[in-house]
């Protein structure tokens, strides 16, 4: 499984909720196995930059690359670009990760 997160700052922190919306059709494009939205509780004392979380688990890269080239991506892009001041992406396979388990092995 591939795990997708993706982080998002506002130019304006009172555009966090726009930034959030804006990215809510994100979640009708079929191929994620599930896919997750959030406003930041910036509660962290170290980091606190975030302002929205995206979250996404897909069978494959093959499934996360056709989520990526779907037309409500590119619409969600159009909308929060303009929006943000920082985006991070990760992707990962989780099979690969270190886990409690294996990290004392």
């Amino acid at each position: 499984m591939i795990r997708h997160i993706v982080f998002f700052s506002a130019k304006d922190p009172q555009d966090a909720e726009r930034i959030q919306k804006g990215l809510s059709i994100l979640t009708r494009i079929p191929h994620a196995d599930r896919l997750e939205l959030a406003l930041n509780h910036r509660d962290d004392p170290i980091s606190d930059e975030i302002d929205v979380v995206v979250y996404g688990e897909f069978a494959d890269l093959d499934a996360l690359a056709a989520y990526k080239a779907h037309e409500l991506y590119q619409i969600s892009i159009a909308r929060v670009r303009p929006l943000r001041e920082l985006r991070f992406a990760v992707n990962f396979d989780s099979s690969a990760a270190l886990t409690q388990e294996a990290a004392f092995d």
